[in-house]
């Protein structure tokens, strides 16, 4: 069982500076969080968690999160990298939704698709933050009609860090019409620390035992399939590049992971449960991912090309890090047997997802 380093002060700090270099009269803060040997620093550009930073078995600290620090990369190639992506995180086949019988087109992203809520996305904005007392809460109001979704929805987002190692992410919406949501954190992970090369020796555990099959532009066909004897069978830990070159028909086109696994049944109570379980040999760093949410995307950076570079100097390759994005299913809102995306008004979106830290 993985478990945090012995540590000292048990309190969490949390402190509020500018990103430097801002740019452009961007006025984008970046928020600290550190408790004990842990630290998380948060951007108001797209709510996003930028860095993480934890000890290996040795108690050696190491930034486990992919992360440009040129304002010119965030915007640009790396502009989903750890942020809150919505309003519909995944993908929208069409670039349309039908909500009571009325059809919404949406902002596309090309392919025919709207990826992550469109090209004007919450990754995009400049979130309110706030202090709490062990983390940072972020606000945007998104108005009726944003990328073409319907209904004005007012978003929170509440990152807290505790010295057990714990990162909490809660997310909560209101709307004043009849909606589709779909939020998530869009970071990629290399527990042997950002720069380091590839994950494939990592480790995944993936507390799943079926996923959904798609079509060449990653849209699900709306079935599920078991992932016993394939590639996909991740219910013991196996590292990640045993057999994402294998010549399987889902691998061939995204060449490699980028899947909705079908999580088991969630607690009865609404809390969160085991997701998956991230682990580096070398390092000895452990993730563990739990969530409220009936799936995950895991996603191993197939596509990298070199586009970011990272604050160590190095140029994101493939497999350069794994993202394990808590959600609902893709393009759910056209497939009526995947969990219901709807939001109405007097309703509340709730969803929180755990990322516990540890050494094994």
């Amino acid at each position: 069982m993985a478990t945090p380093p012995a540590n000292g002060s048990q309190a969490t700090s949390v402190r509020r500076g500018p990103l430097e270099p801002s740019g452009a009269g961007m006025a984008i803060e970046r928020w600290t969080l550190r408790a004990g040997p842990y630290e998380a620093t948060v951007l108001t550009l797209g709510a996003t968690l930028h860095t993480l930073t934890a000890p290996d078995r040795a108690g050696r600290p190491g930034q486990v999160l992919l992360a440009p620090d040129r304002l010119a990369e965030l915007l640009g190639p790396a502009r989903h990298y750890g942020a809150v992506v919505g309003r519909y995180a995944n993908r929208i086949d069409g670039s349309t939704v039908t909500i009571d019988g009325e059809e919404h087109p949406l902002a596309p992203t090309g392919g025919g698709i709207t990826l992550h809520g469109g090209p004007d996305g919450f990754h995009h904005r400049m979130w309110e933050a706030r202090a709490l007392p062990e983390g940072v809460r972020l606000r945007l109001h998104s108005p009726d009609g944003d990328q073409g979704f319907p209904g004005g929805l007012d978003v929170t987002v509440d990152y807290t860090l505790s010295a057990a190692g714990e990162l909490v992410i809660a997310y909560h919406a209101v709307t004043s019409r009849p909606t589709v949501l779909n939020l998530t954190n869009h970071a990629y992970f290399n527990l042997a620390g950002e720069g380091s090369g590839d994950v494939l020796g990592h480790l995944l555990t993936v507390d799943a035992d079926g996923y959904t099959p798609a079509d060449e532009r990653q849209i699900p066909y709306g079935r599920i399939e078991p992932v016993a004897g394939t590639p996909f069978d991740f219910t013991a830990a196996r590292p990640i590049g045993k057999s994402v070159h294998d010549e399987h028909p889902q691998l061939a086109g995204p060449g490699g992971y980028d899947h909705n696994w079908v999580l088991r049944p969630r607690p009865a109570d609404g809390g969160p449960a085991r997701a998956a379980l991230l682990e580096d040999p070398v390092s000895g760093r452990t993730l563990e991912v739990l969530t409220t949410e009936p799936g995950i995307q895991v996603y191993t950076a197939n596509k990298f090309q070199g586009a970011v570079t990272g604050a160590s100097g190095t140029a994101y390759g493939p497999y350069a890090g794994v993202a394990l994005e808590t959600q609902h299913f893709p393009d759910s809102p056209h497939h009526p047997e995947f969990p219901d995306t709807g939001l109405r008004p007097g309703q509340e979106f709730r969803s929180t997802t755990v990322l516990r830290l540890g050494v094994a």
